[in-house]
């Protein structure tokens, strides 16, 4: 049979999950899908242009991705996939097929797919239109759903996983001169507020303190938490410090760190994804497209 779409894919996702309620892996997921719909060898080898990725993974992860943003489904740890209780009445319900139009009866879905589109447009409201423009908005909105998806991961992971992710980014931003050897996280033992600490020379007299907070993307960074953390670092004798969370910071933590005489960096979830992704850090490329055009110089000559 042909390979179905990403959306003829939903509905066996969904099915797939509601037989294991503790979660499946992504592989599990596929090896059941592709039994399921009694798909070939040569289907599942069938390549995308890149050759990164088979073209049936794509799609399933679109169809993952599509009822996660329906809140069906969601990932509970890394690499794991579980069916919600929303997503196991509907397949209570008997529903045959899932598709958009289903999707489109969970409010959470209609709004992302909202902004989804509003990011489809061009700034001045119209849409985007020859084929580079086009491209560069693909771009823009895979970045973009991207960075949800690493700070969604980032919030369901543990606090060790998300202190030791920062001392990585650091590191991998050239802290430490990139050392791993320079970076460490001090866990429940915690010493003065800090969760980690990066020398930035051998002897260790220049230092970065660094504190990780994980909040609900709504829940701001209450101001006390920056106080407490300056004041950490004032018992360190130190006068550096990055602040990292998942959500946000309200303005009256962004005044106050105007305020203080040390060099504080606050980190907000947008920004920790965007940093991530540019440093590679819980995020790798998948395929690269070159766009050519015509050499002008080439035919002048």
């Amino acid at each position: 049979m042909a390979l179905p779409s990403f959306q003829q894919l939903m509905a066996p996702t969904l099915v797939a999950l509601a037989k294991r309620p503790a979660g499946m892996h992504v592989a599990q997921i596929e090896e059941d899908v592709a039994a399921t719909l009694a798909l070939s060898q040569a289907d599942l080898a069938k390549l995308l242009p890149s050759g990164a990725q088979s073209v049936f993974a794509n799609r399933l992860n679109w169809a993952r991705s599509y009822l996660s943003k329906a809140l069906l489904m969601e990932p509970p740890r890394r690499g794991l996939c579980r069916i919600t209780d929303r997503g196991r009445e509907l397949i209570e319900s008997g529903v045959q097929e899932i598709d958009i139009g289903v999707l489109n009866r969970f409010p959470e879905f209609v709004i992302w797919r909202e902004r989804q589109k509003a990011e489809e447009r061009g700034a001045d409201g119209g849409t985007r239109g020859g084929p580079e423009e086009l491209i560069a908005a693909n771009y823009d909105f895979l970045n973009n759903e991207l960075a949800r998806e690493l700070i969604e991961r980032v919030h369901l992971s543990t606090p060790s996983f998300f202190e030791r992710l920062i001392i990585d980014l650091l590191l991998g931003m050239g802290y430490g001169g990139g050392r791993a050897a320079m970076g460490k996280t001090l866990g429940r033992s915690g010493d003065g507020g800090v969760d980690g600490v990066v020398r930035e020379d051998e002897l260790g007299l220049d230092v970065v303190y660094v504190q990780a907070k994980r909040y609900e993307p709504d829940k701001g960074v209450p101001v006390r938490e920056v106080r407490d953390f300056v004041g950490g670092l004032e018992g360190h004798r130190a006068t550096k410090g990055v602040f990292v969370t998942t959500s946000f910071f309200p303005n009256t933590a962004l005044d106050f760190i105007t305020r203080v005489s040390k060099r504080v960096v606050l980190i907000d979830g947008p920004e920790l994804a965007r940093l991530m992704i540019h440093h590679g850090v819980g995020a790798r490329t998948k395929a690269e497209y070159q766009i050519k055009r015509i050499d002008e110089d080439y035919f002048a000559a």
